[in-house]
């Protein structure tokens, strides 16, 4: 039987009210976040009978770090025990990282227009970045290897790959799907379901 996982957003930054282009770059969760972190570890205390024979991995981020860090708490399992993960992290935005939409328009025209166009192949400027399908290079062997019942704290890039490797959405639709904070995705018996 195939192991079940529950996965979470980090909670939220500052940079995801700016709207700005994070990637790879470290931010903090704000107040809102850490609120949402503790409402997610509060419903995994709900779901998980015994969450001490899960295996815990997270992003290396700090905002995934302190996000996972918070979960594990309202489980009652220290907050530290868990692996990083760096397949988990988010997409790397190359030059746009640190900059809002308004700004990547201004340095780069034209840029979020091909973006849209393709958002999946869409590869930005900059010797770092990475495009969605490059992402989902880089998760597919994490995710393939899963063998044991698992929480995963990571980001928005990485769950739209995980919902196009499992069939859940086509390249269009995860593209563009909305990946709250607030809720927990759940893969059990070959299914996504946002709980």
């Amino acid at each position: 039987m195939a192991p079940l996982v529950y996965f979470v957003r980090h909670g939220q930054t500052d940079w995801n009210v700016e709207s700005r282009f994070q990637g790879q770059h470290d931010v903090d969760i704000n107040a809102t976040g850490r609120a949402q972190a503790h409402g997610n570890g509060r419903r995994l205390a709900e779901l998980i009978d015994e969450p001490a024979r899960f295996d815990y991995v997270a992003s290396p981020l700090r905002r995934t770090r302190e996000t996972m860090d918070i979960v594990r708490t309202e489980l009652g399992l220290e907050p530290n025990g868990y692996r990083l993960e760096p397949r988990l992290m988010e997409l790397h935005f190359g030059d746009w990282q640190g900059l809002t939409i308004d700004q990547v328009e201004k340095a780069f025209p034209g840029s979020e227009e091909a973006r849209e166009r393709d958002k999946w192949g869409f590869l930005p400027p900059g010797a770092s970045a990475e495009n969605y399908e490059m992402l989902s290079e880089r998760v597919r062997p994490w995710f393939e290897a899963i063998d044991r019942d698992t929480v995963c704290v990571t980001h928005g890039g990485v769950i739209r790959s995980i919902f196009l490797q499992t069939g859940s959405a086509s390249r269009a639709e995860a593209e563009m799907l909305d990946v709250p904070q607030d809720r927990i995705l759940r893969f059990a018996g070959g299914r996504l379901d946002w709980l």
